[in-house]
């Protein structure tokens, strides 16, 4: 596989289910009928049965739909769909319609909050991304898309504060919105017209700030931003948006490269990169171990590295045959 040492390949293949099956999917390029039994496997055994047998006679996590953080039905669901669950999981399924049922608001977002007279941006983002992947096809999803898409700002971006007078987008609500729109769209093939603007300026919002980079200043926005490590929660960082613009197979952008040169710091010269310190919370249990080499971010480090490679031949590719005047060179 390019890009990959065999042993480090191996060393993912060794891994739990979750990370198994992507590995084979996203850096080997097997077909689904070669990686499906693993990720069938993901409810069965290791992290993800792990997680299932959490769920509560009531359908919930921890007790509560949004809190505690991380073990409610939300922060663990959104977990699961990392570890790539197989949508038509019965449990998660219980799971997402208790959020919609509970969290629908009048205003067609999702509001957990009795403080709250609005709905909040990101959790209905994140709400949204679950309700799409586990295939809940109800009629207020939709509704919740329309929700969204008013909400964008200005700046192409989302922000969670904006019914408190933010003007400017937040990376944490706006990735947030961007995969959910994604996921609907899996769902929803014909609703991807109508999201495309909405995608589209959103992916210049996170561009022009080169993914993690002050808009202002070109320094730094957040330290927090530039740090890898997995599941992120709702907190955004440079590698879960490298791995979202992947998911997309998105071009190229040249406004990308500082966080592809900055992946590639991390990476440790046997050709993984480490897991990061985790935040601060309740779990259920941690899946690997701070400051070792991480299975997680390595597989996505590799995916990342391997749809930029691939997309900056095909981006040189189109530039190579369009002439000046905008038309294809002979």
């Amino acid at each position: 596989m390019e890009g990959a040492d065999a042993a480090v390949i191996d060393w993912l293949l060794a891994g739990d289910p979750a990370v198994r099956w992507q590995t084979r999917r996203d850096l080997l390029d097997e077909p689904p009928a070669l990686w499906a039994a693993d990720r069938a496997q993901v409810a069965l055994t290791g992290w993800g049965a792990q997680l299932l047998a959490q769920q509560d006679a009531a359908g919930t996590w921890g007790g509560g739909l949004y809190s505690p953080k991380w073990i409610s039905t939300t922060y663990t669901l959104l977990t699961l769909r990392h570890l790539g669950l197989p949508p038509d999981n019965a449990q998660a399924r219980v799971g997402c319609m208790l959020l919609l049922e509970q969290g629908f608001y009048r205003d067609g977002g999702i509001n957990f909050f009795k403080s709250y007279k609005f709905s909040e941006t990101c959790v209905t983002g994140m709400v949204l991304a679950l309700l799409s992947y586990f295939q809940c096809r109800d009629e207020r999803v939709p509704q919740i898309v329309t929700h969204l898409l008013g909400q964008q700002m200005e700046d192409g971006g989302w922000n969670c504060e904006r019914p408190r007078g933010a003007t400017h987008g937040s990376f944490h609500t706006t990735l947030s919105v961007l995969e959910a729109l994604h996921e609907y769209v899996q769902l929803a093939p014909d609703g991807a017209s109508a999201v495309q603007t909405a995608v589209d300026r959103a992916h210049e919002f996170l561009w022009q700030h080169r993914l993690y980079r002050s808009h202002r200043t070109g320094q730094v926005a957040d330290p927090d931003l530039i740090r890898i490590f997995f599941p992120p929660r709702w907190r955004y960082d440079f590698l879960r948006a490298l791995d979202y613009f992947q998911a997309v197979n998105a071009p190229a952008d040249d406004r990308m490269t500082d966080a592809v040169q900055l992946l590639l710091s991390k990476q440790t010269p046997d050709g993984r990169w480490k897991q990061g310190t985790n935040w601060a919370g309740q779990v259920f249990f941690y899946m690997e171990k701070v400051g070792q080499p991480g299975r997680w971010n390595t597989l996505r480090g590799l995916r990342v590295l391997r749809w930029w490679r691939r997309s900056e031949i095909r981006t040189r590719a189109w530039v190579k045959n369009v002439s000046p005047s905008g038309g294809m060179s002979e």
